[in-house]
């Protein structure tokens, strides 16, 4: 199915168009609340809490965020998240507005609602897809959400700068929560809707069924194991990047052409991905993913900053490339009525991981060189994010309907609990 097709669905027109805005918007909360705090006399402490307060939240919220999108058509799930995030967002703005210097303990209690709704609203905007996408056009479909992403990535920060900028944070708060509520519109207008919603049970009960659906399937929980290392080195790397390139490198400047490099990366991953579908999807995924130990390669050696660029365009590429492939592959090879329960435990083993990274990025650079340490990310992540090629079952994933071509994974939770112990 081609991308001129998929536009030919009502509804994926509209996800495309409410969530394209939507993602634009995302960008201009981190600025506004930056800008904001200092401007009320705050410093990094008071930012610091914020910021906090909305991981703690989202790791919370979770896990529960794909019981209920199991439980309930997801469609439902999405427009409470956004309305709530709307809600919690302009409340920042009024907070702002109206008390010039609102508490630290009002901002944070509204980044938990603005972060916990979030944790909600992915599980359910995973398993939606293939409500409104035909089996076959779930890969482009994918495609054209990850290159939408990215352009909004790009596009994103550079309008959000200019609105905070010229008008303040409060307009930039509201411009935010107005996307939300724009996104709850178009989801709700949405004609898709599941079949069947399962029965439910106790809230732990369900959780723990889609930790066995991941334990059940070789090729899921191999990979999900690989990407929690995978995102351990990645957070060391997002520390590593930043302080290196602002040191070394230029500043600012060089910092932003550095993102803005992984940004056009994201939309050519995102344009290949959707043009080139092999039936071994998951293979040519973690192929891919080989790519993107390039990057911090690239500040080791050569190490000069046009390098760096053009290897954070190709990493980026096959980095979305991967991402694309993965996320049709769950969709694909997951039972639908548990599809949200394992997409939130994925969020969940890399939301855990990357703080990990981002932790151990400051002892790690007091020990060892920075060439030394990025030559070690790049070999770290290419063990880690290329070792489930060793699994026969994700060798022999097929797209045309999510059958693994390799069914011995079947075998069991007992057998599959065995193989992670023994690992």
């Amino acid at each position: 199915m081609t991308f001129r097709d998929l536009l030919g669905l009502r509804d994926v027109r509209l996800l495309l168009v409410g969530q394209g805005l939507s993602w634009v918007g995302d960008a201009f909360n981190p600025i506004a609340l930056s800008v904001a705090v200092v401007l009320s006399g705050g410093g990094a402490a008071e930012l610091g809490v914020i910021l906090a307060s909305g991981v703690v939240a989202r790791l919370l919220c979770s896990l529960v965020g794909g019981v209920w999108a199991d439980r309930v058509t997801p469609h439902r799930i999405m427009v409470a998240a956004d309305l709530a995030r709307a809600a919690s967002v302009g409340g920042t703005a009024v907070a702002f507005a109206a008390l010039g210097e609102p508490p630290v303990a009002l901002l944070a209690a509204l980044a938990a609602v603005t972060a916990g709704a979030g944790a909600f609203f992915f599980p359910a905007f995973v398993s939606l897809r293939p409500l409104i996408v035909p089996t076959v056009g779930l890969q482009t479909a994918n495609a054209a959400i990850s290159f939408l992403q990215s352009g909004a990535q790009l596009a994103g920060p550079v309008l959000a700068g200019l609105v905070v900028a010229a008008f303040g944070p409060v307009p930039g708060f509201t411009v935010n929560a107005l996307t939300f509520a724009w996104s709850a519109v178009c989801v709700a207008r949405l004609r898709a809707r599941a079949g069947h919603v399962p029965a439910r049970t106790s809230l732990l009960s369900e959780v723990r069924e889609g930790l066995a659906e991941i334990r059940s399937r070789d090729w899921l929980w191999t990979s999900l194991v690989s990407a929690a290392m995978f995102h351990v080195a990645s957070g060391v790397l997002i520390v590593l990047v930043e302080v290196t390139t602002v040191r070394d490198l230029g500043g600012a400047h060089a910092l932003g052409l550095v993102t803005a490099a992984l940004g056009l990366g994201g939309l050519v991953g995102g344009l290949v991905a959707m043009r080139l579908q092999p039936r071994r999807m998951l293979l040519w995924a973690f192929v891919a993913l080989g790519l993107f130990p390039l990057f911090p390669l690239g500040f080791a050696w050569p190490g000069g900053l046009l390098a760096i660029l053009a290897l954070a365009l190709v990493a980026q590429a096959g980095l979305l490339y991967f991402d694309v492939g993965w996320q049709t592959a769950i969709q694909q090879g997951v039972p639908h009525d548990r599809l949200a329960r394992v997409a939130s435990w994925d969020v969940l083993i890399s939301f855990v991981a990357l703080p990990v990274g981002n932790v151990l990025a400051g002892p790690l650079s007091e020990h060892f060189t920075t060439d030394a340490l990025m030559t070690a990310i790049a070999v770290w992540m290419l063990v880690a994010g290329c070792c489930p090629l060793l699994v026969r079952s994700v060798r022999g994933f097929v797209r045309d309907g999510g059958a693994p071509a390799v069914t011995d994974e079947t075998a069991g939770t007992g057998q599959a609990s065995a193989a992670i112990a023994a690992s």
